[in-house]
């Protein structure tokens, strides 16, 4: 995949397990690649056959799963348990002005952004604290939690949700040695943001907010969770990282 890192090694990923939602798609299909290429055991999650068919094709585990099935959710991670490591990357998001945001559309967001990651987190916990083992859990945040953005309530919210779900988790889990993150990326050239924000009238007042003047690579977002789950930040953890060249100083 381009973009993907495939040079840089991290301490300690080879031969450990992972756990990848979202990986059908964007950040968590480029993540759940690289830990592949990191010689790594990788669980990947999605919703989208072909793509799971690829990931299975470079040597991930993959289940198809809705997410916001608690129950087969915490079934299908039992099953397949316990982890080293756990990367939330599913999400979902929705855009339109607060005045006419249905409140069917905030639960959705909730749901897939927040509640499906704290009950994938909890999970996976429990497995880590049974072989008393440890790990490290990263959350795909968004700069939408640190900063406001029109039209973003519902998105904006969630993932403001799950930096708090991150930092309690954090001081909860500590002692088992369980560390906790979340990076926070600005606009990601997944496919699918590149169609989004190709028109010149969105996309470049977004590119003069950001202090680097361009939007983020997907190796820009995988390399920084390959280190958070790594040993090299053994001592890291409870934080939120922009990864957003600068556009929440502002």
């Amino acid at each position: 995949m381009s973009n993907t890192p495939t040079t840089t090694q991290y301490a300690g990923l080879r031969g450990r397990r992972y756990l990848v939602t979202g990986a059908t798609s964007g950040i968590g299909q480029a993540v759940a690649l690289a830990l592949r290429e990191q010689h790594a055991e990788v669980v990947a999650l999605g919703r989208n056959p072909e793509a799971l068919a690829a990931l299975e094709a470079a040597g991930c585990t993959t289940c198809a799963l809705e997410l916001t099935d608690t129950e087969a959710l915490e079934r299908t991670i039992t099953e397949h348990g316990p982890f080293d490591g756990l990367v939330n990357s599913a999400g979902i998001t929705h855009v339109e002005p607060a005045l006419t945001l249905p409140a069917e559309a905030i639960d959705q967001v909730f749901h897939t952004n927040a509640r499906a990651a704290a009950m994938a987190a909890r999970c996976v916990a429990r497995g880590m604290i049974e072989a008393n083992k440890g790990g490290s859990i990263v959350n795909v945040s968004s700069q939408a939690s640190l900063v406001g953005l029109d039209d973003h309530l519902a998105y904006s919210a969630s993932k403001a949700a799950m930096d708090a779900i991150t930092r309690s988790l954090c001081l909860e889990w500590g002692a088992h040695k369980i560390r906790v993150n979340s990076v926070n990326p600005t606009v990601t050239l997944t496919p699918m943001a590149q169609k989004v924000w190709s028109a010149p009238e969105k996309r470049d007042p977004m590119l003069a907010a950001i202090p680097l003047h361009r939007f983020a690579e997907l190796a820009d977002v995988v390399e920084p969770i390959l280190f958070l789950l790594s040993d090299g930040a053994a001592m890291i953890s409870g934080v939120c990282l922009p990864i957003d060249g600068g556009y929440t100083t502002r």
